[in-house]
């Protein structure tokens, strides 16, 4: 629809708009929950990007910056900083970490004690989770298996 068909319809009432959004609801889920897995990895001293970045090095050592910022939906620069973070913090190493150089990232000792941790804890957030609402775990995996 153009600038100006928008400009001409009619407002939308309170009546007619949807009383339900699947989109709304998703976020709302998601972020609850994602709040929660934060609040779980504090003390590992690691955020949920770095949970995933963690989880894509351990999975596949040598993965190169653009397949790392792809699977993780960030920039390769954003890719960059992270993973600067994480070897400055001891949980990833980088063996050719030099200019002009295509990077050989895998995670240390520390980084697979941290991410065994945090893993540990995320089954049993998965777990309490699947407890408290069983239908909602049980259309999220149907997604999950849908999409993935």
């Amino acid at each position: 629809m153009n600038q100006e068909a928008l400009r001409n319809q009619e407002p939308l009432r309170s009546q007619d708009a949807p009383r339900f959004s699947p989109v709304i609801a998703l976020l709302a889920v998601s972020a609850m929950w994602e709040g929660q897995l934060s609040a779980i990895l504090k003390d590992l001293g690691i955020t949920t990007r770095k949970f995933g970045l963690l989880g894509h090095i351990y999975a596949e050592p040598g993965i190169s910056f653009s397949e790392l910022a792809r699977r993780s939906h960030i920039t390769v620069q954003s890719a960059h900083t992270a993973v600067r973070t994480l070897v400055d913090e001891g949980l990833v190493e980088d063996a050719t970490a030099h200019a002009g150089a295509a990077s050989d990232l895998h995670v240390t000792p520390k980084g697979a004690h941290v991410l065994q941790a945090a893993r540990d804890r995320l089954f049993e957030l998965d777990g309490a989770l699947a407890q408290r609402l069983p239908n909602v775990a049980a259309s999220l995996d149907g997604i999950r298996a849908g999409i993935v």
